[in-house]
């Protein structure tokens, strides 16, 4: 398997797991083929992603697009236009590390308010993404994190107003999760603005 094909199993396996932990709060008779659906969607990106789209030197050259593609190619360091785990990358994960247990502390033992904490995942996920876009040079990341952060942040703001479980998760669970399996449905996608994990 490529690194960019494991960068888009990656940005599927989140994507399934914000549909798995969200889809609870919904009604049994939508939960369940919901969460049926994004397995489905899952599988579908894990077998399509080992059939070997694209060719080994695209992926090598840092052409080809993938969710959350840290497991790509490239110094990571702001040389080239590759993907990698260089020292920026890093910077950008320990921001997100912190920014979450920051967040987390303060909405659970400060605001207590514990339908918040799926809308702040979101939101720091989709900066995260923001931050990935300009150490990788992928403006294509731009987008999708500033969705998932919008969904973050109309979690957050519907947790403020006091809105059932139900609507947050869908908000800011659901919502993000179908965001990054839709970003990787099609392995070897070349064009870089293309919407991607």
């Amino acid at each position: 398997m490529t690194k960019d094909q494991t960068g888009r199993v990656i940005g599927a396996s989140f994507g399934l797991v914000f549909i798995q932990a969200n889809a609870g709060a919904l009604p049994t008779a939508v939960g369940v083929p919901l969460r049926l659906l994004a397995v489905a969607a899952f599988l579908w990106v894990v077998v399509l992603g080992r059939r070997g789209q694209g060719t080994p030197a695209a992926s090598e050259a840092g052409t080809g697009t993938g969710a959350d593609t840290a497991t790509g190619t490239g110094t990571g360091t702001g040389t080239g236009t590759g993907t990698g785990f260089g020292r920026r990358y890093w910077y950008v994960v320990a921001a997100e590390v912190l920014g979450l247990v920051a967040g987390l502390l303060v909405i659970s033992r400060v605001l207590h308010a514990p339908q918040a904490i799926v809308g702040w995942i979101a939101f720091v996920v989709g900066v995260h993404f923001s931050g990935l876009a300009v150490v990788w040079r992928r403006p294509a990341f731009h987008v999708l994190g500033a969705s998932i952060a919008a969904c973050g942040a109309a979690g957050l703001v519907l947790a403020a107003l006091g809105a059932p479980a139900s609507v947050i998760g869908v908000a800011a669970g659901i919502l993000p999760g179908v965001l990054l399996l839709a970003s990787v449905r099609r392995p070897g996608r070349t064009d870089p603005a293309a919407p991607t994990a």
